[in-house]
């Protein structure tokens, strides 16, 4: 491809460059709207988190629903030593 300045493009070269620049704008677009898009980032996120957080079945997993138990025990029980001081 000509084009360093000093040689006359033909038509065909500039229509591919202009082709190409399209593409290219066209990706920049689509990258900048995946990046502005909250709301959807916040969606998927959640789908992700929801899909990490339960077995195939739907329903929660056990190791997680056991952090959880071990949480709740955890606060009640400080919180019963405290009245207890």
């Amino acid at each position: 491809m000509s084009g360093n300045g000093t040689e006359p493009r033909t038509p065909a070269e500039i229509e591919a460059d202009i082709e190409r620049q399209r593409e290219q704008l066209a990706e920049t677009v689509d990258a900048l709207h995946d990046r502005l898009d909250v709301k959807g980032r916040a969606r998927d996120k959640a789908a992700e988190v929801r899909h990490r957080a339960t077995t195939d079945g739907g329903s929660p997993r056990p190791e997680l629903v056991a952090g959880a138990v071990g949480v709740v025990v955890l606060v009640v029980g400080l919180v019963v030593w405290r009245r207890r001081r």
